[in-house]
């Protein structure tokens, strides 16, 4: 798929990287075009100088076409801004945005653009976010064959309690990230939209995650 990012600094440099190992384009947007010297040399993804929310600047990065867009510069109001139109005027799947201020977390995930502080702020962490089928493993215990991972709760989930989720022996969901803040889940809490699920979970089981959560739990 097509990604966007806005920002060229060290997490949009990273960002870029691995976007494209794993196989997706990308363009790269900064206002300062000293910025694209972070790239490795190998990045084939566009370079544009200008700001991340101007439209002729997107339009030329191939906003269109795009299905995910992250917003990594240095300044909230730059992010939010860019990251509210390629959402709400273009129409794209999946856009991050990165923030300072969490407490501004939970105003705009309600807009439906997920954000992640600065102090938890890692590649993995967008990257597991806009590629959640790719990506969904965040941890390895020991030989591989439990691992830690995490995604987003299905739509069929929301509204339901967690205490279905558990599967004896194969999977244990251990946290609920809400509006970027984790919690340890108790028997009474009921699954919210826009929720990050973690899961203990034996590798094996990982690919078929998603579909077994949707049959799971009872409405609260």
């Amino acid at each position: 798929m097509h990604v966007i990012i806005a920002g060229c600094g060290r997490v949009g440099s990273e960002l870029a990287a691995n976007l494209e190992r794993l196989g997706h384009t990308t363009a790269i947007i900064d206002k300062n075009p000293k910025a694209f010297e972070r790239l490795r040399h190998d990045i084939k993804g566009a370079q544009l100088t200008g700001f991340v929310f101007d439209k002729g600047v997107l339009e030329e990065a191939g906003i269109r076409r795009a299905e995910a867009f992250a917003s990594v510069t240095s300044g909230d109001n730059s992010n939010i801004v860019s990251a509210r139109m390629a959402k709400e005027h273009y129409r794209v799947h999946q856009v991050v945005a990165r923030i300072y201020d969490p407490r501004r977390a939970q105003i705009y995930q309600r807009l439906g653009i997920q954000t992640v502080a600065t102090v938890r702020w890692t590649t993995d962490q967008i990257l597991r976010q806009m590629l959640p089928d790719d990506i969904p493993v965040e941890y390895t215990v020991d030989n591989g064959e439990v691992v830690v991972a995490a995604l987003p709760a299905p739509p069929e989930t929301v509204g339901k309690n967690v205490s279905g989720f558990d599967l004896g022996g194969r999977r244990k969901l251990i946290s609920v990230s809400r509006f970027g803040v984790p919690r340890v889940p108790d028997e009474t809490l009921a699954i919210q939209d826009g929720d990050i699920l973690h899961f203990s979970i034996i590798r094996g089981d990982v690919a078929s995650l998603s579909e077994e959560l949707k049959k799971v739990g009872r409405p609260e």
